[in-house]
């Protein structure tokens, strides 16, 4: 399955042993292919870089964002015209998601939830993911 992780997804991830996690782990074992662009790479070392500096997380997330990082396939992101979500922080992920063709966003950001399905690609829960994937 083609997805995109949004960065609160993959920080949650590389940080706790939580739905997050479990997504990463489906990512390991190869069930589930991930999609980044450049944009969404940058955004996600910068805001691990924050959390680091904060102290935020519980351990050292450096190897691991670094696997995961390994792991995502790269791609060129599509254009999207105009601004489509409330925040514009999130077009890249969306503009990712299209880039790679992907028909899922996975994300606990509540604006991205909010949006439906722009573009056929539906965005939900790290929860909903493993729970399709289970089925």
């Amino acid at each position: 399955m083609k997805l995109v992780f949004d960065t609160s997804v993959v920080l949650a991830g590389i940080g706790w042993r939580g739905e997050a996690y479990q997504c990463l782990v489906m990512l390991a074992r190869r069930r589930l292919i991930a999609y980044a662009t450049s944009a969404t790479i940058t955004e996600a070392r910068t805001k691990a870089e924050e959390l680091i500096f904060a102290g935020k997380f519980p351990h050292d997330p450096k190897p691991m964002l670094d696997w995961y990082l390994a792991r995502v396939r790269p791609v060129e992101p599509a254009p999207l015209g105009k601004r489509r979500s409330r925040d514009a922080d999130d077009d890249p992920i969306l503009a990712c998601a299209l880039g790679a063709g992907a028909k899922i966003v996975t994300t606990y950001d509540k604006d991205l939830l909010d949006m439906g399905k722009p573009f056929g690609i539906e965005i939900i829960k790290p929860a909903e993911l493993l729970r399709r994937m289970k089925a």
